[in-house]
């Protein structure tokens, strides 16, 4: 996989392109083909039509939107055969990528989120047709966006789309109400705010590096009777918050189902 093309280069292909390039992967490597980017990074070339394409690439990264692969796939065949293809469409399954592009060598879901520009990011694999070596360079590129892993069960991947590829928007929401709720209780909100982000920052920071679980950190800031316990007796009353968080992943893997089925 030495050149990698990738088709509709949004939010998330972007952010993927500029952590290759914060990782130190030559521009050269990548291309882009997106009518409606206006400019792609320095020394990446940017193609506004797949006619135009001179089809020096061995791999594609399929980055538009999973609604629009039954209008767009015919159109990309000439760009797909014989080569790797990479697909971030949110519930789309292998046996559909190999049914949308037959002609392609292999087939990868790939599911990353935003923190790949920053080289921080979960990114989830799964494959069909990638030999020992294809695997190990796939591994490769995308553990250079944070942390790749294999996930050999399938039928998983929308769950750990829910959790990893999702999650950060579902802490972003959690920062906002932690910073509203003190607003609320009569903080300003610009201290509020300063002050959540920052609580999130250090608190998701130490628990990278510590050796004990999340919940083992939650009780050491707890001290019996103390204000802490107080508040995370609340969290804590008839599992609330991991009730309302499995609603959360339930509703967002159900919706990688409906994409499949074009829902």
């Amino acid at each position: 996989m030495s050149h990698f093309l990738i088709i509709g280069c949004g939010n998330m292909g972007g952010a993927m392109l500029a952590g290759w390039l914060a990782a130190g992967e030559p521009a050269d490597r990548f291309s882009v083909l997106d009518p409606a980017l206006p400019e792609a990074p320095a020394g990446v070339e940017l193609y506004r039509d797949a006619a135009r394409v001179p089809g020096t690439h061995d791999a594609v990264l399929l980055g538009f939107k999973p609604q629009q692969l039954g209008a767009l796939g015919p159109g990309l065949q000439g760009l797909t055969a014989g080569r790797t293809v990479f697909s971030l469409l949110a519930g789309i399954t292998l046996a559909q990528l190999k049914q949308a592009f037959p002609q392609a060598a292999a087939h990868v879901r790939v599911m990353p989120n935003l923190a790949a520009a920053i080289r921080k990011s979960p990114v989830i694999l799964s494959e069909s047709g990638l030999d020992a070596g294809g695997r190990n360079a796939a591994f490769a590129l995308f553990d250079a966006l944070g942390s790749a892993v294999w996930l050999e069960d399938e039928a998983q991947f929308d769950l750990v789309t829910a959790l990893a590829g999702s999650g950060p928007g579902f802490v972003y929401r959690f920062i906002d109400a932690l910073a509203g709720a003190a607003v609320d209780l009569g903080l300003d909100s610009a201290t509020a705010a300063s002050l959540a982000l920052a609580t999130v920052e250090g608190a998701a920071a130490l628990a990278a590096g510590a050796d004990d679980s999340p919940a083992t950190l939650a009780d050491r800031v707890a001290s019996p009777g103390g204000m802490t316990r107080e508040g995370l007796d609340i969290l804590d009353n008839d599992q609330a918050l991991r009730r309302l968080l499995a609603e959360t992943l339930r509703a967002t893997r159900d919706k990688g189902a409906a994409l499949s089925r074009g829902g």
